[in-house]
């Protein structure tokens, strides 16, 4: 079943009004509700009193309507009554200040006591509600965030890394703590990276990153493990927070999931997208499905302005349906809502729902109806089906957290370098599969590899075999730099990439925010010499074998390579020395596809997107039109529209802000979808 439905907390609201609002989901096709995440002190009232019966009444009324559940464990926001009783199991920022009660994820994940009554009411949920019909699936906590700082992470991680280092002399020589006299005698001596010690050891805080990482994904895991010794017939996820989010290994915290689930907000404040919060978004998307490489949900999805304090903009007439159909066109397999109806009281008071504060059905609603009754009739169909991309991006979280440590240029960002690779493609429809570098890489016409900083020798051995094997390969700047331990490589640069890349960086040149460089670029296939502009970072490199293919124009290294490509066995392996706008990705994404002979799913205008998800062997073509005019496609074949019945179409016309899906028809064994 294609689930589609709302986040609802009913505990804000009179219970005469619950069969209200179950009513006007079944009437928007909806059949699936997120329910508790944030009621601890409804189900837990007081230290030890537990009090199920109102959850359970509000489940009933839904299910009255055929409506199932997902519940959430409420372990992100504690009750006051808990928070009183130990200080400490408060979250301490990197300044050193503790938080105090006001918000939500204020905890620490290490705390003993705190996994001890999350333990609790997570225990006595699942023994409640094991044998519920409605209940279908578990979120656990949610949008697990910030690290902590506190004494009790400090002994957690010097425990942490006793398990990880042989000795205190191999933590030592790992970390360089010779250098200033850090040298460490003892274990207890190793402290954590706070401000108030300045800029830390790049070893100790990008192994501290690694260790808050695995807090959460250790505290995840005891909830997981409860819940699926209670309910082994529900599926358990968690709602991730997209490419943005930088604090967790998400690939990390989605072994243990049965599915990934994602809260999407594609307008936040007054940005109007479209293209690089559109590309953005997708990446978001591709991302999600990368962590488990397998479609994923959606368990917030926008649905009307956000804001705490300020309201955001507001949707405009057709784009929150237009928004929530990009998720599904990307690999999502469900869609809930965030959230059923605006809160009158507490922080998110304008943090809109598809209602509004009065509890009357408008706009929104009438647009997400249309939308329920549109799923019924591809749900089926698109459900399970797969992504066949021929280009992969490698997404390195060691890499990411060390640039956090060390950003090596005021101006870069790993996020934003990955950005830009990424919406080259998406502009030009070709989809895109995020991964790890010891994913295999073997079905994948094209590999990016956005500044692979921190690498471990073990794992470049899927990238030899790729390229040995016939598979191009992009490389950028900052790759190759760090070892595991994040200390800096004692080679040429790239490191341990030189051999593949068949250059070495003969210097660098970190370039102020006023400064910038050009590169002549060889365009493929006979197309001239394009002269771009670039910032940031340049990487003054000396071939061995490669050849070069773009030069930098002006400075002290004018005439010298910039970009260059090499052959390595039957594959290529482009290295790229430098960065620029967006005119320069497009062009060498330009060079990229030709090299590697990737094709787009299929041309469109600009402002259209068009993916494509597989059944079997029939190909769905999924439309979105972002502009406000209408705009004309034209197909590779005869396709037939699954929403409004049309068949033995080679050209179709899209309305403004309009989705569609296609399938390609055959003369044989029609797709049933009527």
């Amino acid at each position: 079943m294609f689930y589609f439905g709302v986040d609802y907390y009913p505990e804000h609201w009179p219970e005469e009004r619950w069969p209200v609002d179950a009513q006007m989901m079944a009437d928007a096709g909806m059949n699936i509700v997120r329910l508790a995440e944030f009621a601890w002190s409804r189900l837990e009232p007081d230290n030890g009193e537990f009090e199920f019966e109102w959850l359970e009444r509000a489940i009933g009324i839904l299910a009255n309507q055929g409506i199932k559940v997902i519940l959430g464990t409420p372990t992100a926001s504690p009750p006051p009554w808990l928070m009183q009783l130990n200080q400490d199991f408060y979250r301490v920022n990197r300044d050193g200040r503790r938080l105090t009660f006001g918000n939500r994820r204020e905890y620490c994940p290490n705390h003993p006591d705190y996994r001890e009554y999350s333990r609790r009411i997570v225990t006595q949920l699942a023994q409640h509600f094991a044998q519920n019909p409605s209940v279908v699936g578990w979120q656990i906590d949610n949008e697990f965030g910030e690290r902590c700082y506190c004494q009790i992470c400090r002994k957690s991680f010097q425990a942490w890394l006793k398990r990880k280092y042989s000795s205190l002399d191999e933590l030592n020589e790992k970390w360089g703590t010779v250098f200033w006299s850090h040298v460490f005698n003892e274990w207890h001596e190793i402290p954590i990276p706070i401000s108030t010690g300045g800029s830390p050891n790049p070893g100790l805080a990008l192994d501290y990153y690694r260790f808050a990482s695995d807090s959460y994904v250790e505290f995840q895991k005891i909830q997981v493990d409860i819940i699926r010794s209670l309910c082994p017939g529900h599926f358990i996820t968690h709602n991730f927070m997209g490419f943005g989010y930088e604090g967790i290994n998400y690939f990390d915290l989605a072994k243990d999931l049965d599915l990934v689930a994602w809260d999407n907000y594609p307008r936040n404040q007054w940005n109007n997208p479209p293209m690089p919060v559109l590309s953005s978004t997708a990446l978001s998307h591709d991302t999600m499905r990368g962590l488990k490489s397998k479609n994923f949900w959606i368990m917030e999805q926008q649905s009307g302005p956000g804001g705490w304090e300020m309201v955001s903009l507001s949707p405009r007439p057709g784009e929150l349906r237009l928004w929530a159909y990009q998720g599904v066109a990307h690999g999502a397999d469900g869609l809930i809502f965030f959230r059923w109806r605006t809160a009158r009281f507490g922080t998110e008071e304008y943090w809109h729902g598809l209602l509004d504060h009065d509890g009357n059905p408008g706009r929104r609603f009438d647009e997400i109806q249309k939308m329920g009754s549109e799923i019924k009739k591809i749900g089926e169909v698109i459900l399970g089906s797969e992504f066949k991309p021929s280009v992969a991006m490698i997404l390195s979280y060691d890499s990411r957290f060390a640039f956090q440590i060390q950003a090596n240029n005021p101006q870069f960002s790993y996020a934003s370098l990955f950005h830009s690779y990424y919406r080259s493609f998406y502009k030009k429809n070709i989809l895109v599969d995020i991964l790890q570098v010891d994913d295999d890489l073997q079905p994948y016409k094209l590999v990016v590899a956005p500044a692979l900083h921190v690498l471990n020798p073990s794992r470049i051995q899927s990238l030899r075999g790729y390229v040995e094997n016939g598979g191009v390969l992009a490389i950028t700047h900052r790759s190759g730099v760090k070892d595991e331990t994040n200390m800096v490589v004692d080679s040429r640069l790239p490191g341990i990439l030189a051999g593949l890349c068949g250059t070495t960086v003969e210097e660098y040149d970190s370039l102020g925010p006023e400064m910038s460089n050009e590169v002549e670029f060889v365009l493929p296939k006979g197309g001239g010499v394009q002269r771009l502009a670039v910032k940031t970072w340049c990487d003054i490199l000396k071939p061995m074998n490669a050849t070069v293919v773009a030069r930098y124009v002006n400075d002290y290294y004018a005439g010298k390579p910039a970009i260059t490509c090499n052959r390595f066995g039957k594959g290529w392996v482009v290295y790229i020395g430098t960065a620029g706008d967006e005119p320069f990705f497009d062009n060498l994404a330009n060079y990229l596809i030709a090299l590697s002979e990737v094709k787009p799913v299929l041309e469109s205008p600009e402002g259209v997107e068009i993916t494509e998800r597989w059944v079997s062997d029939r190909r769905l073509l999924f439309v979105l039109n972002y502009t406000s005019k209408q705009q004309e496609v034209s197909f590779d074949g005869h396709y037939s529209d699954i929403l409004l019945g049309s068949r033995q179409m080679r050209k179709v016309m899209i309305a403004p802000y309009e989705f569609r899906v296609f399938v390609k028809d055959k003369s044989t064994a029609e797709l049933r979808y009527e």
